[in-house]
């Protein structure tokens, strides 16, 4: 019989018993100060904040909301959530008020713990009407129901609470092909699943650094750091803004590291902004030279300690794997969804096959369906969408399988190869979800806009490939172009305000071609073949995509 699946707050209690003064989090307060925690002072605040939860006796499974940027009491007030027999609700630190109602009013939460916000101010109206708010101790400006501070009034909870493996843990929400947020179900045992078998996997210990800067309300970042730190015992340090990033990671020196492709490429671009590419590429050729060049790069970015790098969320781009293998550094490609706690599949070491992801983890079964799905099942697999049972009996088959979406293909080793995506939803290379339908209807409004593509797979931003009506194209041959111009830019701001962050559109290509049936742009219903058109023009995206400007015309 396999062994029984360790749970997240078991797994706390024993380090807390047994290390009590070793330092757990380490969170920049700005000006350069620093707060130091212990896994003994993280237990206690939680225990405290879990006592007060206790005393307002709500029933029991109630969803409890976190608003907030990655900082230490994230994690603290999370694990308070648990001990107190709740559901924890991530949300993202910048959508819209309307993006925060429609998911605070969904999971119907009880609470709301707000912390640290770029801009409470424009979130702020999308708080339901009487929901309690507890502001965190790097909080916003405004006025907040409870703070931190009342909680920890009270006597910490005395008992060691441990929820059922299949007591529901949170609810995920992640972008649905209509644009409405879809609340993944997991479980205690969900993420048990996940977190031991992806620390015996890659052998971490006590030792080693995390740093936190991408959100935890994503399932990457609560993975490899929030529950991985539980079940491995690692130190993790908290990224305090953009502006002092580098210098966060160098204080960190983290050994583990998880990145989107976003990240690993603005490290490169940060090095080139030091020494010319072409120059740093001539010392790395350099048989000896090249190895102290690479460390020394390393080094300066506070990477030098790596022992494992991770990519997901997005395919990174070969070369930029091949510049770190140059510089001394391995990064390893992930695969998984929100739907199965980003645990599917990872490149092992030495194992690495160009353009292929790697192979599947321990546990994960997969099958390749007829229409060349992508089919994953495994004890991380979610247990369904918060009330929802048409949009998961979509995403589960009878016998357990999540449907990914992507279209792959797996070879006689077990490594697995996405050749496309069976649904319209795309990944920017920063792991956000967009669904492309709702833009595209917004920007169609425009009376001289005929056709419109939005795509972005992989890009940091959306862009939108528009065709003109016949008229825009008669004004813009003739004296119009101008104020046909302006008109757009002013239609991209006010489609940009009313989308989140991550949803915003770079811009509008207007492209020659009239997309048509007969040149094969539309099918026969006069729908526009995606698939076509990324073909078309994707080898000009990421030209435009620095180009930057708001309109452009394809030349």
């Amino acid at each position: 019989m396999a062994d029984a699946i360790r749970l997240p707050l078991e797994l706390f209690y024993e380090r807390e018993a047994r290390h009590p003064n070793k330092r757990y989090m380490v969170q920049p307060l700005g000006g350069g100060r620093l707060l130091e925690l212990s896994w003994g002072d993280v237990g206690e605040q939680a225990r405290r904040a879990a006592s007060w939860l206790r005393s307002r006796e709500l029933p029991q499974g109630s969803r409890i909301a976190i608003v907030s940027k990655n900082c230490a009491h994230w994690i603290i007030a999370d694990l308070a959530i648990w001990m107190a027999g709740h559901v924890s609700v991530p949300l993202y630190p910048n959508l819209t008020a309307d993006s925060m109602r429609q998911v605070l009013e969904h999971s119907e939460a009880a609470l709301a713990f707000i912390g640290k916000l770029d801009d409470w101010q424009a979130m702020a109206p999308g708080l339901p009407e009487g929901l309690p708010t507890v502001s965190l101790p790097l909080h916003p400006q405004g006025s907040f129901d409870y703070s931190w501070d009342d909680l920890q009034r009270c006597a910490p909870i005395q008992d060691d609470p441990k929820p059922a493996a299949n007591q529901l843990a949170t609810i995920i929400y992640t972008s649905g092909t209509t644009g409405t947020p879809k609340g993944v179900m997991h479980n205690f045992s969900n993420f048990g699943f996940a977190a031991s078998n992806a620390i015996k996997l890659f052998g971490v210990g006590e030792d080693d650094r995390l740093i936190s800067y991408l959100p935890l309300c994503h399932v990457a970042e609560r993975m490899f750091v929030e529950l991985a730190s539980i079940y491995a015992g690692q130190t993790i340090f908290f990224a305090e803004s953009l502006d002092t990033f580098l210098d966060d990671l160098k204080r960190a020196r983290p050994t583990v590291m998880f990145g989107v492709p976003r990240i690993w490429t603005k490290f490169q671009m940060g090095v080139y902004g030091k020494m010319p590419a072409h120059k740093l590429d001539r010392l790395l050729r350099l048989p000896i030279i090249g190895r102290i060049v690479g460390r020394k790069v390393l080094a300066g970015l506070g990477l030098d300690a790596i022992r494992y790098a991770l990519s997901g969320a997005a395919p990174v781009p070969e070369a930029l794997l091949n510049w770190y293998r140059r510089l001394g550094m391995e990064i390893q490609e992930v695969y998984g969804m929100t739907e199965n706690c980003g645990y599917s599949h990872v490149c092992r070491p030495g194992r690495f096959k160009q353009g292929w992801i790697g192979q599947n983890n321990p546990g994960v079964e997969v099958r390749i369906a007829e229409d060349g799905e992508v089919q994953v099942r495994s004890g991380a697999t979610m247990q369904g969408y918060y009330k929802d049972p048409v949009k998961t009996a979509e995403a589960l088959t009878d016998d357990g399988f999540l449907r990914t979406g992507d279209k792959g293909e797996q070879d006689a080793e077990g490594n697995l190869r996405l050749t496309g995506r069976i649904k319209e939803i795309f990944k920017t290379s920063k792991g956000k979800y967009v669904a492309p339908a709702p833009i595209e209807n917004r920007i169609g409004e425009h009376s001289r806009i005929e056709q419109v593509c939005v795509v972005g797979d992989g890009l940091p931003q959306p862009i939108a490939l528009c065709v003109l009506s016949e008229v825009g194209r008669q004004e813009a041959a003739n004296d119009g172009r101008a104020e046909l111009e302006n008109s757009l830019k002013a239609l991209v701001a006010q489609v940009n305000d009313r989308l989140d962050q991550h949803e915003r559109l770079q811009g509008l290509v207007l492209v020659r071609e009239v997309w048509a049936v007969e040149n094969g742009f539309l099918t026969p219903t006069l729908k526009i073949k995606r698939a076509v058109i990324e073909g078309t023009y994707g080898e000009r995206f990421a030209e435009w995509q620095q180009r930057s400007e708001v309109v452009l015309w394809h030349d």
